[in-house]
C-alpha cells in the first residue's frame, strides 16, 4: 500500500504516467544533474521511475514525486531507497532528492526531506538514514546539515558506480539516527 505524505506546501506521492515527460526534462538538465549519475534520455528516466515503483512494491518506500498543489504537478523527486552497493556503512537506507531548478532556494527540499525522514523513522521504524554526495555538492551538504545529519570525514568513501578518477567517485557520507538511538 502506497502512502502519500503531505507537508504544509507539498504532496509527496506515487509516480504517475504524466510525470514521465517533466521528470525526463528535469533529468536531462545539466545543472540539476551535475552532481548525480546521468539519466541522459527519456528511456533512462522512465527506467529510473520503474525502479522506484518496483522498490516501493518490494520495500514499502521509494523516491516519490513531489507535487506543489495548485502550481505544479511535478517539481522533483525525494525519497528513501536501500543502498544497492557494498560499502562499510551498508546495509543502509538513504535519502535523496532532486528538484527542478525553478524550485531551488525556496525550502521545498528541506520541507520534503523532513517529512520523508519522519516517515522513515515513524511508519517504517528505521533506526538510521544516510545521505551521500560528491564533495563539491555544497548545496546538498547544507541541506543534510539543516536536517540534523552529521558527517564523520573518516567515513567518506569511493562510490563504486564511478570509475577511478571520475569527479563524482569520492562521496561524503552523512547520517541521522532516530531520536533515542
Amino acid at each position: 500500500m502506497a502512502v502519500s505524505l503531505r507537508t504544509p506546501r507539498l504532496v509527496l506521492r506515487e509516480w504517475r504516467d504524466a510525470d514521465r515527460e517533466p521528470f525526463a526534462a528535469m533529468s536531462s538538465d545539466p545543472e540539476i544533474m551535475e552532481m548525480l549519475p546521468p539519466l541522459l534520455d527519456r528511456g533512462a528516466s522512465d527506467a529510473w521511475i520503474a525502479r522506484m515503483q518496483a522498490h516501493l512494491a518490494e520495500h514499502g518506500f521509494a523516491y516519490r514525486a513531489i507535487e506543489l498543489p495548485g502550481e505544479a504537478s511535478l517539481i522533483g523527486a525525494i525519497g528513501l531507497s536501500r543502498v544497492r552497493f557494498p560499502a562499510p556503512f551498508t546495509p543502509a537506507v538513504e535519502i535523496g532528492w532532486r528538484l527542478a531548478r525553478s524550485y531551488w532556494g525556496q525550502g521545498y527540499a528541506l520541507e520534503a526531506a523532513r517529512a520523508t525522514i519522519d516517515d522513515g523513522f515513524g511508519r517504517l521504524g528505521l533506526h538510521e538514514i544516510v545521505a551521500f554526495t560528491a564533495p563539491a555538492n555544497r548545496r546538498s551538504w547544507r541541506l543534510m546539515e539543516r536536517l540534523g545529519m552529521t558527517r564523520n570525514p573518516a567515513e567518506d568513501f569511493d562510490f563504486p558506480g564511478f570509475a577511478e578518477g571520475h569527479p563524482l567517485r569520492r562521496a561524503v557520507l552523512y547520517r541521522i539516527r532516530r531520536a533515542g538511538r
